[in-house]
């Protein structure tokens, strides 16, 4: 207890909990793992700022609380992956727990592999569960809830894909005058597409200089890298509106243009009432395409995700439609080009414009929640163990310390804390956003996806080869479409997964499906309809209204 009592005097402030409600937080924990002392458990997570202050300080905090041998690895997402395949397949105990994301909620349903939480706190994990641990507030916990209700993975961590931009230059009289003239309307937040696509031209064959150096409407990513497949999954279609309505996903046609019958897997072409090779689908590859080629600076198609991510610091680019809030600790240092002389960030963070596909009670983009995930190969005694670890790492003692160094929140009680009303200023939105009713829109990938690795890689081969030229996008959309349809019936001709497995569709016309209500859709007559911006403080009020 005097060791638990120094962490918590020590690091984990603030704490939405009172020192004396952590500290019988601590003596649970430190009760609970009295059976599994001197035990070596291993658990393993990619790489991000998060899991990092896990792997080195709660980790470490833990061993020594709990007598329990913890070590936290941390390698590269694919790897994650890869490596929860080979435990799936080989039933051989790699890790103890993993933390991946919810994007393979589908997977971990069908396949049957993992524990699904709602019964492990119920039965067999019931003696080593934190009563204190509130599933309910957890932001995430739909997008680790399967088709039956049960939760399956527990959030870890979680951060949006926004539009970012430049505050500062959007707030210039000269800007906003030049702008209006040219185009009739305010030069604001994007609401659509088309606000986008305008702003990236004026800022880059317009404005051109700003201070002195060249400037950039747009930023992107266009390397063939298994990277590239991001951009799309974390989910391109779904701002564009190439998938139904529906939260957190499009019922029954979903972001990756996967139609589910029942929670069936029915087909992605259109030709099985799929949507990936919609013509919503190809409009966003297109786009995707033409602002890489137009509006960004000429080394964003050589850039994989991580080259790319830490441009926008550099200071020379205006705004970009598709922009991670994990970067959010890297664009506030001080001394940045975009930081001002108070350290206060001179960019902000908005929702993104949608595509005219897009319709009122869609998604509007993604958000990733990594999120602790326990196998049914592991020995129960270590999956106990490790569950105790997984609890730590998000329990109210440590998780709003975590959350300020990580910037992922994952609990409704840490970002309303007063501790975060405190930080506004300098994570530019960061709060605001994840306050707002808004963020029920940001969703990770669905349980339409039956096996998340096989398909994800399918996603930036065929992709790439439309960046280069060597297809269309309607020959690359197609192509994938296909791809996913031939995966789904290889699956479904193995009779691989237990519950909900592809059956795939008979082939129709794709007037057929068209006249159907919903995605897919046929082909807008205008597709750049008119721009519409909103004022970035008028939208914040919006969401402080919504809020209260």
């Amino acid at each position: 207890m005097e060791i638990a009592r120094k962490w918590v005097e020590e690091e984990f402030q603030p704490s939405t909990l009172s020192k004396q409600e952590q500290m019988e937080e601590m003596e649970w924990f430190i009760k609970a793992a009295e059976e599994f002392r001197g035990m070596d458990i291993k658990v393993v997570s990619e790489t991000i700022a998060t899991h990092e202050y896990e792997s080195e300080t709660l980790a470490k905090a833990f061993s020594e609380i709990t007598g329990i041998n913890l070590t936290h690895e941390l390698i590269q997402e694919g790897d994650v992956i890869e490596k929860l395949q080979t435990q799936m397949y080989s039933g051989e105990n790699i890790y103890d727990a993993y933390v991946n994301d919810s994007d393979l909620i589908g997977t971990h349903y069908r396949y049957k592999q993992v524990v699904p939480l709602t019964d492990w706190m119920k039965g067999e994990g019931k003696d080593v569960t934190l009563p204190t641990l509130d599933i309910d507030d957890f932001m995430g916990k739909s997008f680790t809830t399967g088709p039956d209700g049960k939760l399956y993975q527990l959030p870890d961590q979680q951060f949006a894909n926004l539009y970012w931009f430049r505050y500062d230059w959007f707030q210039r009289e000269d800007l906003q005058k030049r702008f209006k003239e040219r185009y009739g309307y305010e030069l604001g937040v994007p609401v659509n597409w088309s606000a986008y696509e305008d702003i990236a031209e004026f800022f880059t064959e317009h404005v051109k200089e700003i201070d002195g150096r060249k400037v950039y409407g747009h930023m992107d990513y266009g390397k063939k890298d298994p990277s590239l497949g991001w951009r799309f999954t974390d989910a391109w279609l779904s701002m564009a509106g190439a998938g139904d309505k529906g939260l957190p996903n499009g019922k029954p046609v979903d972001e990756w243009g996967i139609r589910v019958d029942d929670c069936h897997p029915v087909g992605s072409t259109v030709a099985r009432g799929g949507a990936t090779n919609a013509p919503a689908s190809v409009y966003a590859l297109r786009k995707y395409i033409e602002w890489l080629d137009k509006y960004a600076p000429p080394q964003a198609s050589g850039m994989t995700f991580s080259e790319a991510g830490p441009v926008p610091a550099q200071g020379q680019i205006a705004q970009q439609i598709f922009w991670y809030t994990a970067f959010t600790a890297s664009m506030a240092k001080p001394d940045l080009p975009v930081t001002d002389e108070n350290g206060n960030p001179k960019w902000r963070m908005a929702p993104s414009p949608h595509g005219p596909y897009w319709e009122e009670g869609m998604k509007l983009g993604y958000q990733d929640a990594g999120s602790w995930t326990l196998m049914k190969s592991t020995p129960v005694k270590r999956r106990k163990a490790a569950w105790l670890y997984a609890q730590f790492t998000v329990a109210k003692t440590t998780s709003l310390k975590k959350t300020h160094v990580g910037l992922t929140p994952i609990r409704e009680s840490d970002i309303e804390h007063k501790s975060f009303t405190e930080r506004k200023e300098e994570l530019g939105g960061l709060v605001e956003f994840y306050r707002s009713p808004a963020r029920v829109q940001w969703t990770p990938t669905g349980t339409n996806v039956p096996d998340y690795p096989k398909l994800a890689q399918l996603w930036w081969k065929n992709v790439a080869l439309a960046v280069t030229g060597e297809m269309t996008p309607k020959q690359a959309m197609t192509s994938l479409a296909q791809q996913q349809d031939d995966v789904m019936a290889r699956i479904e001709r193995a009779g691989a997964q237990e519950v909900c497995g592809p059956q795939l569709n008979e082939k129709r016309s794709a007037e057929y499906w068209y006249n159907q209500p919903g995605a897919p859709k046929p082909e807008l007559e205008d597709e750049k309809p008119q721009g519409k911006t909103v004022k970035y403080d008028q939208l914040i009020q919006r969401w402080e209204q919504a809020r209260n």
